[in-house]
C-alpha cells in the first residue's frame, strides 16, 4: 500500500515510494540522520541510499553506535588485530577499533557524508547522562549463538558493552544528536535487528525511545517527521508505509570496499558478489528498502 501524502515520485518498486523524506521536504536541502551498530553495517546495508541523498545535496549523518571492537578479520595480514587471535595486542579489541576509525572514515568519504561520528563523540553525547561503564563509549557486544539458536551477546562480552548499557542513557546520547541535527528522517535497523545481532536490536530499540524523547522530554526541540527501519525486501502485504531507494553499485562498492577487514569484493568492478568472514558469497543490492516505524505526531 502507498500512502499518498508521501509520494515520493515513481514507484520502482511495486508497493513503495522512492522517498525516505516527508512530502514537500526538498533534498538538497534536508537531513538524514542513519544509525548504526558497527563500522561496514552501513556501507552493506544503507550505502546506496547514503550516496543517494549525499548526491542530491542532503545533509547524510551516520551515527556508529561501536568501533566494532569484535569483528572477525578477515585478511591474514591484519588478522592479528582480531581478539584471540596470535599476536593480537589486546583482549577487549581497542587495535581493531582504532584500525576501523579508518576504514569507517574512507567509507563515509566514498558515500559523501556530511559528518560520522561514534556514540559518545559530540553531538551524540548527553552530558547530563555521561557513561555508566565509565568508559565514555559503548564497544562491541560480539555475538554467539544460544541454545534457543538465537543470536546473543559473546560469552565474554565486556561490562562497556552496548548491550549491557542501561537503554536509557545510550537513548539520551542517540536523542542528543537527533536534538543537535534535527533530521526530517532517521534510518535504523527494524526491530529484529536483520538477523538477530544483540547490537543491531539494541541500536534499533535505542533509537526508536531515542526518537521519543526528542519529541517528548521537557526540553523537547525536534518530532522526527519519519522514523525508518530497514528491511531486506518490500512486502506488497504489509499496509505499513515502505519505501526503495536506488542507488549507484560504484557507490556502494566504494563504501564496502573501504571496510577490508569485514569484506572481500570481486575484483571486477561490475561484479556484484561479496563474502564476509563466513565465506557466504552475498550480492551487492542497489535497491535498499525501508519500512516506516513512526511518523511525528503519531
Amino acid at each position: 500500500m502507498v500512502d499518498p501524502k508521501y509520494p515520493g515520485g515513481g514507484h520502482a518498486t511495486a508497493g513503495a515510494v522512492d522517498s525516505l523524506l516527508p512530502e514537500g521536504v526538498d533534498p538538497a536541502r534536508a537531513r538524514l540522520l542513519f544509525v548504526h551498530a558497527h563500522p561496514d553495517d552501513e556501507a552493506v546495508n544503507t550505502s546506496a541510499t547514503m550516496g543517494h541523498y549525499s548526491a542530491l545535496g542532503a545533509e547524510t549523518v551516520l551515527l556508529t553506535m561501536t568501533r566494532g571492537e569484535r569483528g572477525e578479520v578477515i585478511p591474514p595480514a591484519l588478522r592479528y588485530l582480531e581478539v584471540g587471535q596470535p599476536g593480537c595486542p589486546d583482549t577487549d579489541g581497542t587495535a581493531l577499533g582504532l584500525y576501523r576509525i579508518a576504514e569507517l572514515d574512507a567509507a563515509a568519504r566514498a558515500m559523501g557524508l556530511a559528518d560520522r561520528f561514534y556514540a559518545g563523540e559530540p553531538p551524540a553525547q548527553d552530558p547530563r547522562v555521561g557513561f555508566a561503564n565509565g568508559a565514555g563509549k559503548y564497544v562491541d557486544s560480539g555475538m554467539s549463538w544460544g541454545p534457543d539458536g538465537y543470536a546473543q551477546p559473546a560469552l565474554d562480552v565486556s561490562p562497556a558493552a552496548l548491550t549491557a548499557a542501561d537503554p536509557e542513557e545510550t537513548a539520551a546520547h542517540v536523542a542528543a544528536a537527533i536534538r543537535a541535527l534535527r533530521p526530517h528522517a532517521v534510518v535504523t535497523y527494524a526491530d529484529d535487528g536483520g538477523y538477530g545481532h544483540p547490537d543491531h536490536v539494541a541500536a534499533h530499540r535505542v533509537t526508536q525511545r531515542a526518537v521519543e524523547i526528542a519529541a517528548s522530554a521537557p526540553d523537547a526541540v525536534w518530532d522526527v517527521p519519519l522514523f525508518w527501519g530497514i528491511e531486506s525486501q518490500v512486502d506488497p502485504a504489509d499496509p505499513r508505509l515502505q519505501a526503495a531507494i536506488h542507488g549507484e553499485l560504484a557507490v556502494k562498492r566504494a563504501a564496502m570496499a573501504a571496510h577490508a577487514t569485514q569484506i572481500v569484493l570481486a575484483e571486477d568492478p561490475e561484479d556484484r558478489s561479496y563474502t564476509m568472514s563466513n565465506g557466504v558469497p552475498q550480492r551487492i543490492n542497489t535497491t535498499e528498502t525501508y519500512r516506516l516505524l513512526r511518523r511525528a505526531g503519531a
